[in-house]
């Protein structure tokens, strides 16, 4: 049997009925023109230099001539497929560009870092996924023998909104109905997903906003001070992991806010017999082996599922990896079953450390 390990500095483990709870807050701010902000008010963990914000100071592409009109969505398809540092130079007032389709990254072209310097809103309009990678996907071209541990092409997605992403008609690519990615590596730095969607039902269905298969050498994909949902009405939603979902991924998540996401399916993962399965995982569904869902500085809550996992569904199949939770905050999360720790649904012989944090 593995070793349980935790390791709290102060942590508050309680049962329905609890009092509220230190750090983080219910309202997190709201933009008045754009909805709620980017990341957890409340988190202030050190993010290491790897998960900040890239350099775009020399962009191979600035989509747009100065007013929003002139930044279309065949301009943002046509830079990621190129590949690239992408700007834009759209005024100084937010606005938003509705794709018809996805943006498609090629695997033998640059690196793709997309910037939306806080202003820019990138759009499904409730038909389309935003956003797409496949190392595996021959139309996207192979360029290794080893698609599915290559350590190109790296996406950064930074100062970006998703929103209104719909990957609902994609049975190929199931889940992530903003973001869709397998192999290379994906970090996403200040950004803000609202209302993104993706299948309703189904196990192993799952991620409203992001869907991740396989990183280079299983290393995590990063988040830093990003927003899921956030207040109501702006909350991602699908079978399993409301905000994110992934299978066999590692992430590490930096003071972040998850809230009002949905899991929406019922029967749990395997589906139970009449059901169609899914409902794990309200914020996050991570499904594989060996690996780490690592959360500083985050807050987690409201968020909702019908079988398991109201806040993390967790599960290592063959109970190996770790669950590290630091300086965060998961409380008021409702609905499900088989709970180890308040909001998370893990093996309970699964390793897991939780240092200066509330769980409600």
């Amino acid at each position: 049997m593995q070793i349980l390990r935790v390791f709290t500095v102060f942590l508050f483990v309680c049962l329905a009925g609890c009092g509220g709870g230190s750090g983080g807050v219910s309202d997190p701010g709201t933009d008045p023109v754009n909805g709620p902000l980017a990341g957890n008010p409340d988190g202030h963990y050190p993010v290491p230099a790897g998960a900040r914000a890239e350099d775009v100071s020399a962009p191979d592409h600035v989509i747009g001539s100065g007013t929003p009109e002139s930044c279309t969505a065949d301009d943002v398809i046509q830079a990621v497929a190129e590949g690239g540092r992408i700007v834009f130079n759209g005024g100084t007032e937010p606005f938003t560009i509705r794709l018809n389709r996805p943006a498609k990254v090629f695997n033998n072209r640059p690196d793709v870092v997309i910037d939306g310097g806080g202003l820019v809103t990138l759009s499904g309009a409730g038909t389309t996924r935003i956003l797409y990678m496949n190392t595996c996907d021959p139309d996207q071209v192979w360029t290794t023998d080893h698609c599915n541990d290559q350590d190109h092409p790296r996406l950064c997605v930074q100062n970006l909104t998703f929103i209104d992403g719909n990957s609902k008609a994609d049975s190929a690519h199931d889940g992530g109905g903003a973001i869709w990615v397998r192999g290379g590596r994906l970090k996403a730095v200040n950004c803000r997903f609202f209302n993104n969607v993706c299948a309703e039902t189904g196990p192993d269905v799952g991620g409203g906003a992001i869907r991740v298969f396989d990183q280079y050498h299983d290393l995590p994909v990063t988040l830093a001070h990003c927003t899921f949902g956030g207040s109501p009405g702006y909350g991602n939603s699908g079978s399993n992991g409301g905000a994110i979902s992934s299978i066999g991924v590692s992430w590490s998540i930096y003071n972040s806010l998850f809230s009002y996401n949905r899991a929406l399916g019922y029967g749990a993962n395997p589906a139970a017999a009449g059901t169609p399965g899914g409902g794990s995982g309200g914020a996050i569904y991570n499904d594989g082996n060996t690996m780490t869902l690592a959360l500083y500085g985050t807050l987690l809550e409201h968020n909702q599922v019908n079988a398991h996992g109201s806040a993390i569904f967790f599960i290592t199949n063959d109970h190996t990896g770790n669950l590290h939770i630091e300086d965060s905050v998961i409380r008021n999360n409702t609905g499900g079953s088989w709970y180890a720790l308040p909001g998370i649904s893990m093996h309970p012989d699964t390793a897991r450390e939780i240092v200066n944090s509330t769980l409600l």
